[in-house]
């Protein structure tokens, strides 16, 4: 079964790393994409840009409109996401706690079974 692992960011969270902490969180996601390639479980990862430069179309009276991105007053966003296809939630947890969010606090990962896919190539 697919599951999507969700990386919420907080912005505020990532400005205090220290530039070593920066580069251990990609050499952990480089092993986090080696490791499910190998297994097998890796179908594919999106990071997003800053929710600055998001748009929303929302309807307002019925009538489309674009703003500039939802949440601005939330700190926390999602950063990106990993698919993978495993055999279990149990392995997808174990997968998630791989990712080098998982070790940092203020960050977090949310796993969501995928009800439906199209397009990706799965």
């Amino acid at each position: 079964m697919k599951y999507l692992i969700l990386m919420q960011v907080d912005g505020t969270v990532l400005e205090q790393l220290t530039e070593e902490q920066g580069q251990q969180i990609g050499v952990g996601h480089n092993e986090f994409m080696r490791v499910t390639r190998e297994s097998g479980e890796f179908v594919g990862t999106q990071a997003l840009a800053d929710p600055s430069q998001s748009k929303v179309v929302r309807s307002v009276g019925g009538t489309p409109e674009v703003t500039d991105g939802p949440f601005l007053e939330a700190k926390e966003f999602l950063g990106g996401y990993y698919l993978v296809d495993v055999e279990s939630e149990a392995r997808a947890v174990e997968l998630a706690q791989l990712i080098p969010d998982a070790r940092i606090d203020g960050l977090a990962l949310e796993i969501r079974p995928v009800m439906f896919s199209d397009g990706f190539g799965v």
